[in-house]
């Protein structure tokens, strides 16, 4: 025997899920409304609503600000010509291309998309991610450290005293 065509209980769902979309709708209304306005303070934080205005970049840290001035952007057509240049990026395993912006290791001499070493400095790594060997060259470890010292502020904490703990000539 089958269900009769007029069975009644299976309306009142189908009513209900179409009221509780209709309340979705008036709420996305209202939200959208209020955001118009600049009023979304006033709306209670909805947990499943992506809210957009919160998301910032993470802070950088000095090290790595100073890091990148370190290694320089180069196209990888610059060092076609040489014969020891890998083919593909150790990081996202993608080939290089011509015009594609990398960045060269000056202590390893390995080189990597500029994408993909950036969020590693992000991250405050200060090594090679293939190698682990430092990214500043032990001849830049004392400029890298001064400039870091500046950088943070610290002269202004310590006045007199440099990075090194030795008073500064006058």
């Amino acid at each position: 025997m089958g269900f009769p065509l007029g069975y009644s209980e299976l309306l009142l769902p189908k009513l209900i899920f179409q009221a509780f979309s209709f309340l979705g709708l008036i709420q996305n209304i209202f939200y959208y409304l209020f955001s118009l306005l600049g009023l979304t303070h006033l709306i209670e934080p909805d947990p499943f609503r992506p809210d957009h205005t919160t998301h910032q970049p993470p802070p950088q840290s000095l090290s790595a600000v100073l890091i990148r001035e370190i290694l320089p952007v180069i196209k990888f057509k610059e060092l076609l010509q040489e014969s020891d240049v890998p083919d593909r990026c150790a990081v996202c395993l993608y080939e290089f291309e011509g015009d594609q912006e990398i960045r060269r290791l000056t202590n390893c001499r390995h080189i990597f998309h500029r994408t993909c070493l950036d969020p590693w400095l992000d991250h405050d790594h200060k090594t090679c991610p293939l190698c682990r060997t430092l990214f500043v060259p032990e001849q830049l470890q004392d400029d890298f450290n001064e400039r870091l010292w500046a950088a943070a502020g610290m002269p202004d904490y310590y006045g007199e005293y440099s990075s090194f703990g030795t008073t500064l000539e006058r």
